[in-house]
């Protein structure tokens, strides 16, 4: 399931996403509660800024966006464009449904300079690849399905941990 940090025994909820499993893991008081089909980056993990990678390490939710948007909706730079995918198109990289930015919380490593995870913009959110889930074919992000993704946003709190292993 990946590496979890000795800090989480701590923590009330937070979210494992572990790259080799290709799995997120909704955990509350130390048990799994959510188990959601996943996909990270195609080019593998790494924290440099332009790597295409997925970021690895200690991040919390900066901020949650999208609450009220249909499924499928369009996101463009964090804002609802008023699109709805048409569920079969796999023309582009669509952001879907909702959208968890992410911010390291480990200076040097997802924190600042070239290895800022909030500047580069990761996010967990739905995608219109599904058929790619269960294996590593993002950009840099970590990509659901819309409906997981909206069911892990309305049981996350903005703040909440998450850790990339």
């Amino acid at each position: 399931m990946g590496n979890i940090p000795q800090c989480a025994g701590s923590w009330k909820r937070f979210i494992l996403v572990s790259v080799r499993d290709q799995r997120l893991y909704l955990i509350e008081n130390h048990e799994i509660i959510r188990t959601y089909l996943i996909s990270t980056a195609k080019a593998g993990t790494g924290n440099l800024k332009g790597s295409g990678k997925t970021p690895q390490g200690l991040h919390k939710i900066f901020a949650k966006i999208g609450k009220g948007a249909v499924k499928d909706a369009v996101f463009k730079d964090r804002i609802n464009t008023r699109e709805v995918w048409d569920g079969k198109s796999v023309f582009g990289d669509l952001i879907l449904s909702r959208v968890l930015w992410l911010s390291g919380l480990e200076p040097g490593i997802n924190r600042g300079n070239n290895v800022d995870t909030r500047a580069r913009y990761i996010y967990i959110h739905g995608t219109n690849h599904r058929r790619t889930l269960g294996r590593p074919a993002s950009h840099g992000c970590i990509t659901m399905k819309s409906e997981d993704l909206i069911e892990l946003f309305n049981r996350v709190r903005k703040g909440d941990r998450v850790v990339i292993a």
